[in-house]
Formats: C-alpha cells, sequence, structure tokens
C-alpha cells in the first residue's frame, strides 16, 4: 500500500488540522454517492479513511513512523477498512451532518438510520517477558452483550417489530428552530424518542427489554506478537459488544502489561540480569550458566573480572517490533563474599592474604567497578 502521508497528500510534519482538511477534501471528491457507485472512487475512498484513522491519532501515527503498517499490526489496525468503516468515519469526522443529507440525498421519510454500532470492550492483558520474546497466543475471558434469543435481536415481544418513529419520521434527527435578534436558528439534533435510530419498540422483549442484546460470557483468543511493551494495545475489530437491536459489533481493545520479573529487567530490547558468582570465580574464571527468559546459556567468567562489571551477550534479549533483529542480554557480575568460613577457608585464605599484593587505591571506572547499575548498562551499550 502507498505511504499514508502520499494518499493524504500531505508532508509528514502535516499537523492534526492540516490531516483533516486533506481528508475531508479528497473523501468529498471521492466519495461513492458521488461517482454513481464506481469501484475505483470506493477502493480511493476506503484507502484515504484508513489512512486518515492512522495519521490522525497520535499513538498510531508514533507506531506508523516508526515501524510502517508492521506497527499497526502490533496494535491490532494492520487491516483495511470496509466500506461501512470508511462511511462511519467520514460521516464523524468528514463533512457529516445537515450539509452531508443535502449534498449526497436526503433521506426519505420513513428510512430508518443505520443500527448503532456495539460498545466498545477494554480488557487488560497480563503477559510475561517470555511472551514478548516469543510470541503467544492468549485466552481471555470477557462479559458480553449478545444477540437476545428471545426476540432474535429485534427489541420487540411481538410480530409487529419495530415501528417508524413518529417524531422524526425515521430520519433519526429533529429539527429545532430558534428565534433570537439575528433570527432564525436551525439546528439538528438527535432524536430523543428514538434515540437516532428512527424506530422505536412498541412491545419490549421481555427478557432483553426492548435492546435486543443481553449480557453473556465468552472467550476470546488474542494474538500477542514478539516485542511488545506495555504501551502497547491490540484492537479486536468486530469482536465486542453487538449494536443494540441488530446493530454491528464494537471492538475489544486489549490493554497490554508486561508482568515485572524476579531475575530480569528490561531497558528497550534488551534484557538485563544478575550473575552473582564467588571470588575465586572472579579471579580465575569460570565456566557457568547465565539464565535467560528462554532457559540458560553457558557464560565463560573472565578472569580477574571486578564486582559490578557489565559483560554483553549479542542477541539474547527481546525482539523488535518489526520483526528486526533482537537485543542483548546484559550480565551484571556481582561478587558475593562469604560471611561464615570454615576453619580450612580461614587458613586458606590467611595464607593468601599474606602472600597477595595490595588492593590498588581505585578500581578503573571502565571495567564498571564504580557508579550505579544504570550508568554500568549505559557504559556497555557504548561499548
Amino acid at each position: 500500500m502507498a505511504d499514508y502521508y502520499d494518499v493524504l497528500g500531505v508532508p509528514k510534519d502535516a499537523g492534526s488540522e492540516d490531516i483533516k482538511k486533506a481528508y475531508r477534501k479528497l473523501a468529498m471528491e471521492h466519495h461513492p454517492d458521488r461517482n454513481a457507485g464506481s469501484s475505483e472512487a470506493e477502493a480511493r475512498f476506503k484507502e484515504l479513511s484508513k489512512a486518515y484513522e492512522v495519521l490522525k491519532d497520535p499513538n498510531r501515527r508514533a507506531a506508523y513512523d516508526r515501524f510502517g503498517e508492521e506497527g499497526l499490526r502490533g496494535g491490532g489496525f494492520g487491516g483495511g477498512l470496509d466500506l461501512h468503516d470508511a462511511i462511519e468515519v467520514f460521516m464523524r469526522d468528514g463533512g457529516g451532518g445537515g450539509g452531508f443529507e443535502d449534498l449526497f440525498g436526503r433521506r426519505r421519510s420513513g428510512e430508518r438510520r443505520r443500527s448503532r454500532t456495539g460498545e466498545q470492550l477494554q480488557v487488560r492483558l497480563p503477559i510475561s517477558l517470555k511472551d514478548i520474546v516469543s510470541g503467544a497466543t492468549k485466552t481471555i475471558r470477557i462479559g458480553i452483550l449478545e444477540q437476545c434469543e428471545q426476540c432474535g435481536g429485534s427489541g420487540s415481544d411481538g410480530e409487529r417489530g419495530a415501528e417508524t418513529c413518529a417524531t422524526c419520521e425515521g430520519r433519526g434527527e429533529e429539527r429545532i428552530a430558534q428565534r433570537s435578534f439575528f433570527g432564525q436558528f436551525v439546528s439538528v439534533a438527535t432524536c430523543s424518542t428514538c434515540g437516532g435510530e428512527g424506530t422505536v419498540v412498541r412491545s419490549p422483549c421481555s427478557k432483553c427489554h426492548g435492546e435486543g442484546r443481553v449480557r453473556s460470557e465468552t472467550e476470546v483468543e488474542v494474538e500477542v506478537p514478539p516485542g511488545v511493551t506495555s504501551e502497547h494495545y491490540i484492537t479486536l475489530r468486530g469482536r465486542g459488544n453487538i449494536g443494540p437491536r441488530g446493530g454491528p459489533r464494537g471492538d475489544i481493545m486489549v490493554l497490554l502489561e508486561v508482568e515485572e520479573d524476579e531475575w530480569f529487567r528490561r531497558e528497550g530490547n534488551h534484557l538485563l540480569v544478575d550473575l552473582v558468582v564467588t571470588f575465586t570465580q572472579a579471579a580465575l574464571g569460570a565456566e557457568v550458566t547465565v539464565p535467560t527468559v528462554e532457559g540458560s546459556l553457558p557464560f565463560e567468567v573472565p578472569a580477574g573480572i571486578q564486582n559490578g562489571q557489565v559483560v554483553r551477550i549479542r542477541g539474547h534479549g527481546f525482539p523488535d517490533l518489526d520483526g528486526g533483529r533482537r537485543g542483548d542480554l546484559m550480565v551484571l557480575v556481582r561478587i558475593w563474599t562469604p560471611t561464615d568460613l570454615s576453619e580450612q577457608q580461614h587458613t586458606l585464605l590467611t595464607q593468601l592474604r599474606e602472600i597477595e599484593e595490595p588492593a590498588p587505591a581505585r578500581v578503573d571506572e571502565s571495567g564498571g567497578g564504580s557508579g550505579g547499575f544504570w550508568s554500568k548498562v549505559r557504559g556497555a551499550f557504548s561499548g
């Protein structure tokens, strides 16, 4: 697909108002009702609406600027818009209201407005560091509004079903005339009788009370891509509450929450872990194992390593969200000093003290011997 900025004909540093103006102009030009149902115009109209939906949202725009469409897939917005969604976008931000009706034809008396879309659901999904490394499929159980089986979603308890609203004559809107010193003003508001649907139920269903939907519980699978953070969310389009009286489903927004780990810390795509060694292992060097999110790795403790020194193991951190290379595992070495010596250990250490060289006045900071933990890590990153 073409670059979204090119689709709307705006520069990459365009402000939100410039993006909105560009979308309105092009969407009006390519609206299917203005082009006799042309398939080319419809495709262009949907493309414009998709580009606008991404660039108008700061989070989606930032993800797109950094990762392209791959970043949008991580936020649940990787697919295209159908015509229904594109028209909803246009009616919301592209010039809907009375002027739109005059431009593309006024609704006929008695014509029902489009059913209301179900409300968006928000759920929180805890994920582990292991989920971030490899990706995961999670199943969550949520409360949701489903179609009422008793009335089939109509909301009516009898065969009459929903009737045209007498107040707005099916338009879903009321025109209210008001006088002032400057003359008469006419405003358009959602019909107070039918709530904008254009129809009313005279005999509500006893189970759903006219809503056409009832509360239920269901299980939903969520695909968590590798490399996400707690700043990301996943949108499951059309998987949420069903709309009143047969309206389309809303979305489910899954808010990701990365659980804290007692062994590891995260810095961007890098994984940070402490490794405790004895002073003989530090002095002589040793072959040990270091824990990772996925298991463990063999690790060669360099002879003479200093307490607090950071060693980098490349490629064993977290993957980029766009599928790029993985970050690194940063090993912070901590030297353990025993506090309860046996008689033999005490004797040997006493002998060692008699022949060892005196400690230097200070330790070379490039080895990580001083400064806080993060300063050591930053030093390893720049090394």
